[in-house]
């Protein structure tokens, strides 16, 4: 039997189906949380940063870039910061794919639970 959030395969969380509410009431499972579910929206709880973020020493000073372009980890977070959405920075730049502004996240939380001065 699956657990109420559904299954982890390869890192990912497959969301169980949805159980109607009135089946739900007084189970042994209420009140249990899923810290890979929100809501039915399944996470990446191992997203790795290695597959899209680069550092070349010619590209940008060497600051962290998205593989293959020119826009830093450090633009995109900025853009978040700002307000913009994952879709409006994707309409802004062609270049990047949803997973590539994902991955800049990864990145800063990897970069933060290692020190400012680790990129890997």
């Amino acid at each position: 039997m699956l657990p109420p959030w559904g299954q982890v395969t390869g890192g990912c969380v497959e969301p169980a189906a949805e159980v109607p509410r009135a089946s739900r009431a007084g189970s042994a499972t209420e009140g249990l949380r899923c810290p890979f579910v929100s809501g039915q929206r399944a996470y990446n709880s191992v997203m790795t940063w290695q597959e899209r973020i680069t550092v070349d020493s010619t590209v940008r000073s060497g600051k962290p870039c998205v593989t293959g372009t020119r826009i830093t980890v450090d633009d995109v977070l900025e853009y978040l910061a700002g307000g913009m959405s994952e879709d409006d920075i994707l309409a802004d730049f062609a270049d990047l794919a949803r997973e590539d502004i994902r991955a800049c996240l990864a990145f800063a939380a990897a970069r933060e639970r290692r020190g400012p001065d680790s990129v890997d």
